[in-house]
C-alpha cells in the first residue's frame, strides 16, 4: 500500500482585521486629538501667558497624536501587507513614511500655533496665500 504525501501551500491571510483596527484606532484618536487641541487652545486664550511649547509639551495633547500615529502606520503597513503579502515589507515601509509624515505634521502644528500666539487667529489668514 502506498501512501501519497500530500503537500499543502500556506498562503496567509492578509490581515483585514488589522486594516479595520488601525482605522479606527486612527479616527477615534484623531477625534480625541481635535476635542485635546480645541480645549487646550481656548485654555491658552484664557491665559494668553502660556507658551505654544507648553501646549506641544504636554501629555495630554501628544498621547492622542501618537495614537493617531499607530492607527495611521497600522493601517498602511496592514494595506500594504494585503497587495504585498508580506508583513515585514509593509512594516518596513510604512513605519519610516509614518514617522516621518508625523513629524512634519507636528512641526507645522507648532508653526501654527507660534503664528496663532504672535498675531492671533488674523495672522492665520489662508485667502493671502
Amino acid at each position: 500500500m502506498q501512501y501519497a504525501l500530500m503537500s499543502y501551500y500556506y498562503l496567509p491571510q492578509p490581515s483585514y482585521v488589522l486594516l479595520v483596527v488601525g482605522l479606527f484606532t486612527g479616527l477615534t484618536c484623531g477625534l480625541a486629538f481635535e476635542a485635546t487641541l480645541k480645549e487646550v487652545v481656548n485654555t491658552w486664550y484664557r491665559n494668553p501667558r502660556r507658551k505654544d511649547e507648553d501646549l506641544l509639551k504636554s501629555g495630554a495633547l501628544q498621547l492622542p497624536f501618537i495614537g493617531v500615529c499607530v492607527g495611521i502606520c497600522v493601517f498602511l503597513a496592514s494595506g500594504l501587507d494585503i497587495f504585498i503579502l508580506n508583513n515585514w515589507i509593509a512594516y518596513a515601509v510604512s513605519l519610516p513614511m509614518t514617522i516621518f509624515i508625523c513629524g512634519l505634521i507636528w512641526v507645522q502644528l507648532g508653526k501654527v500655533l507660534s503664528e496663532l500666539q504672535r498675531g492671533g487667529s488674523k495672522a492665520l489668514d489662508l485667502d493671502s496665500f
